[in-house]
């Protein structure tokens, strides 16, 4: 499997290779057990920063598409295929626009939505929280 990540994209590059490991995984390119190359490798090989690969192997790990066994490397979870269908992102957008309906109806201006969930997200942060 080549990645590839195009810097002028306007899709960040973590999101980039994310989505290029789902895809991977759902054609069937990259079965269960497979090891993906470390990331200080794949940083390497793409030119970007550790930080940016060690941040797509974490989201990729939240959701079950990869899983990582500590110094013998990352590979694909055993139900990476069903899990890599699951899109957390829209479930997120769609639980947000249910929400911002339900407050706009009950008369809560789209200033009082976005103060509302910036002291939310703000009071979760300090808590500890992500």
């Amino acid at each position: 499997m080549e990645i590839t990540v195009d810097l002028n994209d306007a899709e960040p590059p973590f999101a980039q290779l994310i989505s290029q490991i789902r895809s991977a995984v759902q054609a069937g390119v990259l079965s269960p057990g497979d090891p993906l190359p470390s990331i200080r490798q794949l940083a390497t090989d793409l030119e970007l920063n550790n930080k940016t690969v060690a941040k797509a192997y974490r989201l990729l790990e939240r959701d079950s598409i990869v899983e990582s066994r500590g110094y013998r490397g990352t590979y694909v979870h055993s139900n990476a295929r069903a899990n890599s269908e699951v899109d957390l992102n829209a479930w997120v957008a769609e639980q947000l626009a249910e929400t911002v309906t339900r407050l706009r109806d009950a008369g809560a201006t789209d200033a009082e939505i976005r103060s509302g969930l910036a002291l939310v997200m703000n009071e979760r942060s300090t808590l500890g929280e992500s």
